[in-house]
């Protein structure tokens, strides 16, 4: 089977971009020459920028930014909302006026390893590396090894 793509119309690719099978993209902006691996979801508002990797079964949700180079994990999360609820106090359900996306930042050739879970309103700073399964709950310095839940420094670069 081939073919099966959701790519929406409002969706920028640029030049050279490879999306395989089974990902649904809307209302977002791929750089030139990135790649994008099977069943991944990027929602509208998220940028990925040029030479991007992101591997199978990524969750890149509105909010997020990621510069040029940056490589995102088998199976990684991204969270923008800091008080998720399915329903307001009243009990209708939520709609896009009842909660405050937090935006998060994936600096220039920056890595997060499979399994991460990287929570909103963060910066993982340039050539940053998130060790798998970790979960990122504060900033990440530039060219530092994060590791753990929560993610702390294991080292510098």
């Amino acid at each position: 089977m081939s073919g099966l793509k959701k790519i929406a119309p409002d969706v920028a690719l640029g030049r050279d971009v490879v999306v395989a099978d089974f990902v649904n993209l809307y209302g977002c902006r791929i750089g030139d020459e990135s790649r994008v691996g099977p069943f991944v979801e990027i929602q509208k508002n998220a940028v990925v920028g040029r030479r991007c990797k992101i591997s199978s079964h990524a969750f890149i949700c509105e909010g997020v930014t990621l510069e040029d180079e940056v490589f995102v994990g088998h199976g990684v999360t991204f969270v923008n909302d800091r008080y998720p609820r399915a329903t307001t106090e009243a009990g209708a359900l939520a709609g896009d006026a009842d909660w405050v996306c937090e935006a998060t930042l994936v600096k220039r050739r920056a890595a997060i390893g499979s399994g991460a879970t990287i929570l909103c309103g963060v910066t993982i700073g340039e050539e940053a590396i998130v060790g798998a399964g970790s979960v990122v709950t504060r900033d990440v310095a530039a060219r530092t090894v994060v590791a753990g839940n929560p993610a702390r420094a294991v080292r510098t670069l």
